[in-house]
């Protein structure tokens, strides 16, 4: 007989004698009475019976440790109890992130508030469109503000405890912006430079007429920004993916198409802003062939036009020239033939569009289909486009590799159990013809490794509890089996270490519906606990008469074990069962064997 048994089996005796004192002789009558009683219970007050035991489980843990935790890391605002271990943490991290994507669409919008009029042929601010564009990003910027002071209010209470709610919270706060790098970074992502750039730098530029210092300046304020806003996203998704806040397979993938769009997105909304300035160009160059025309000619009187009233009733004599030169018009707007656009020929029907939803969407398909062809360009020599092309295209070979990849890891993912579940119901399906089992049979093992599966998705419970350590190993079958082996009545005033023993021997198993568990006069060699489902329990009585009850969740069966471990002296013989037990469902439970 094994230590561990022995120090069980001592610890039993102690506490079954002490409880027995009275009625030494009739401990098997004593143990059928409590079996008796047990079975008594409806469901209902097993249940009742299980959600007491798991509060008092509960609060031993507190004692433990957990209380102390779980006041040190939670805190309150106002009348709400945050928990920064709870579950409305990670479903913050999915709105954050999606916080993030939009933030990230909402940057590029910005470029297609430039425009040009097709009437004056010159360029202007859509007010409305970069007025609807920066409430948005004010939004989103909003609830970035709201992110990082939930994080430093997190780090504030966790930092010095519920104690010191209120003692030197304002050194606090100066030594965490100041030494934390990544709060720098937060900030920096939210500084309003499209709004500056737009409502303020963009119409003083077209005041001068200064459209390619325009252009320049609109194009790096955006990359300064933008690319370090994707690492940003980026080393956010990387932090909470090891944290599986995006647990399933089809957050990864919905995670990267929404990246693959955006990236469309993006590089749709520089190719568009280019190509205005291609147009720009063509339009200055046909401007110094014209007499009078110069660059203030070129940029509409209000830099910012909100579509109230018309710009040809307020021009002057020289911009209204330029607007009536059908030569100019023809040359740049009307059509790309008449001159060398190259990549940004498409975009010609979109520089003096007043649809807005067409400006958009236009880039997008653009943004895709040069992302996933990479190709079908037809170049000019101009250096810029060149560059473009290039990154577009390296750019768009990196995403698809990854996009393919990753979706092929999800997949696999997916599919793995599903086909090693085929591969072993077919080598299942190969034994059972060659060792001619009947059909019945045939059926039964079908079903009860179909359910198995239904019910653990193909996970080896028993095995993956096996390959931890050993430490690990007894500490999740004490908190898994804890409340099932404390509803023993002789258990329920063990030691720890006694309990931490018999939960250390029990293992899971599944049955499926119609199995005979045990059948009466059988030798008990197991305690079940049911975790799951229910079992139909039945005895013949000494007139003949059948007795049934139900067993549910919490309940168990095979207690004779008990009284014959405490026998003295010994007798190998294992005990034998009073009732016979059937599964109603598919039933979990876990089982003790009795082995002394």
């Amino acid at each position: 007989m094994a230590p561990d048994q022995r120090a069980i089996n001592s610890h039993m005796q102690q506490h079954y004698y002490y409880n027995n004192t009275d009625n030494d002789n009739d401990s098997d009558d004593d143990n059928e009475v409590v079996s008796d009683i047990d079975d008594d219970l409806t469901y209902e007050e097993r249940k009742g019976e299980i959600k007491t035991k798991d509060d008092n489980n509960n609060n031993n843990n507190d004692v433990f440790g957990g209380s102390r935790l779980k006041e040190r890391c939670s805190f309150s605002l106002g009348r709400v109890l945050f928990d920064p271990r709870g579950k409305w943490v990670e479903e913050w991290n999915r709105v954050f992130l999606l916080v993030c994507a939009m933030g990230l669409f909402v940057d590029p919008l910005f470029f297609y508030a430039l425009s040009i009029s097709d009437t004056c042929m010159c360029l202007f601010v859509d007010g409305w469109l970069l007025v609807t564009v920066t409430v948005i990003r004010c939004m989103t910027d909003a609830l970035h503000l709201w992110n990082i002071w939930l994080q430093f209010y997190i780090h504030r209470r966790s930092s010095f405890g519920f104690i010191h709610h209120h003692r030197h919270h304002t050194s606090h706060a100066l030594h965490y912006f100041k030494h934390n790098k990544a709060f720098l970074f937060d900030i920096f992502v939210l500084l309003p430079l499209p709004q500056i750039v737009l409502w303020v730098t963009i119409p003083s530029l077209l005041e001068k007429g200064s459209i390619p210092l325009l252009m320049t300046i609109l194009l790096i304020m955006f990359l300064f920004q933008y690319l370090p806003k994707i690492y940003h996203s980026v080393c956010f998704v990387r932090r909470n993916l090891s944290g599986y806040t995006f647990g399933t397979v089809w957050w990864g993938f919905a995670l990267n198409m929404i990246a693959y769009f955006v990236a469309s997105h993006a590089a749709g909304a520089c190719w568009y802003l280019l190509g205005l300035q291609r147009a720009a160009k063509c339009l200055e160059e046909q401007c110094v062939n014209t007499s009078g025309c110069g660059m203030r000619t070129l940029c509409c009187k209000e830099p910012i036009y909100y579509g109230s009233n018309s710009m040809v009733k307020k021009l002057e004599r020289t911009r209204l020239v330029w607007a009536q030169n059908r030569e100019a018009r023809s040359t740049c707007l009307t059509s790309a033939d008449n001159y060398d656009y190259g990549v940004y020929e498409w975009s010609v029907q979109l520089v003096t569009n007043d649809s807005r939803l067409e400006k958009i969407l236009l880039p997008i398909f653009w943004g895709l289909m040069t992302l996933s062809t990479f190709g079908n360009l037809q170049s000019t020599t101009e250096r810029m486009e060149v560059v473009f092309n290039i990154i577009v295209l390296t750019s768009g070979l990196l995403l698809v590799t990854m996009l393919i990849g990753n979706i092929k890891v999800f997949l696999h993912a997916t599919t793995s159990k599903k086909q090693v579940m085929r591969l072993k119901m077919t080598n299942i399906e190969w034994w059972m013809r060659k060792r001619q089992l009947p059909q019945g049979l045939r059926q039964r093992v079908r079903n009860y490794e179909r359910q198995r599966w239904a019910a653990m998705r193909g996970v080896d419970e028993c095995q993956l509890i096996k390959n931890l350590p050993e430490g690990l190993r007894r500490d999740i079958k004490y908190h898994l089996c804890l409340g099932l082996v404390r509803q023993v009545p002789l258990f329920q005033h063990m030691d720890e270490l006694v309990l931490e023993n018999i939960c250390d021997r029990v293992k899971s198993l599944v049955f499926t519906k119609g199995e005979t568990l045990t059948r009466e006069g059988d030798p008990v060699q197991r305690m079940l606990f049911v975790v799951r489902g229910h079992l139909q329990s039945s005895q013949v009585l000494r007139d003949g008469v059948k007795s049934c009850c139900m067993l549910g969740p919490g309940n168990f069966s095979g207690d004779e074990l008990l009284s014959w471990c405490l026998r003295r002296p010994f007798i190998e013989r294992l005990p034998t069962s009073s009732t016979t037990l059937v599964t109603l469902e598919t039933t979990e439970v876990h089982i003790c064997k009795g082995k002394c």
